[in-house]
């Protein structure tokens, strides 16, 4: 007996061990074209290892307007409790995005000591939701935080085993990963804008010395064309440009 109990913590941390170390996998191999979703999904499936008593799971962002965008859910329920929480203006993913510290809410849904009395009852009694924890996602730790990951559960006990720092590591993974896709992202789409007005710069003055080889215009006069022409045909100056540069021979 006594060799079985030392043994099941191990065999408990080896498993979470596990847990962890295949999401880590998953999210360096997740695609670069899936962007927020495919980390998402990859949080969600280690969800459930990670927070066994969780029946659903549901991955929100903070808008800019502060409402929540629920990116990904396990079940149409956690979708709809996240927007609850929205439209009744508490909940636990808005506590645990605006708590100070940790950044974590775990409650059942109903009881005297309940602490959002008018999600709760309409999760308990539209959704059959019995408990939740939400964990807020960070880095940064500041709040408001940019998101929550919520582990829902059908029954009010079902959450009571739960360990909030497993819940907070699996958070910390997902806001990790989720920033690092939102920074790429936005890397990409700079570094697109700017590779994209170089070239438009190139073309324009390609047509530009057309303009001036072939109608004897100074620089500013050849532009002007090009300008005028885009206003009166009402398309892009880029493809004034292109279009006058692959067809200079007409001219």
């Amino acid at each position: 007996m006594t060799l079985d109990r030392t043994s099941e913590p191990d065999e408990i941390d080896s498993g979470l061990a596990d847990a962890f170390v295949d999401l880590a996998d998953a999210l360096f191999n997740s695609p670069l074209e899936g962007g927020v979703v495919a980390v998402v999904e990859r949080v969600m499936d280690a969800a459930h290892r990670v927070v066994p008593g969780a029946d659903i799971v549901s991955v929100v962002l903070r808008g800019p307007d502060g409402r929540l965008d629920t990116v990904a859910s396990s079940h149409p329920a956690a979708q709809q409790a996240d927007a609850l929480q929205d439209e009744v203006g508490e909940g636990p993913s808005h506590t645990a995005m605006h708590n100070t510290g940790v950044g974590a809410s775990m409650d059942h849904m109903l009881g005297p000591d309940a602490p959002w009395p008018a999600f709760g009852v309409r999760a308990a009694e539209d959704l059959q939701l019995g408990a939740v924890l939400s964990t807020g996602m960070f880095p940064g730790g500041a709040p408001p935080r940019f998101g929550a990951l919520n582990f829902y559960s059908w029954t009010a006990d079902g959450l009571d085993a739960a360990d909030r720092d497993h819940a907070l590591v699996l958070a910390a993974h997902a806001a990790t990963a989720i920033a690092a896709v939102q920074g790429r992202t936005a890397a990409e789409l700079r570094e697109s804008q700017l590779r994209e007005a170089l070239q438009s710069r190139d073309v324009i003055g390609q047509a530009k010395g057309v303009l001036m080889e072939r109608r004897g215009l100074t620089s500013d006069e050849a532009f002007d064309v090009l300008r005028r022409t885009s206003q009166d045909l009402n398309v892009k100056l880029r493809e004034v440009a292109e279009t006058l540069v692959t067809r200079r021979e007409e001219l």
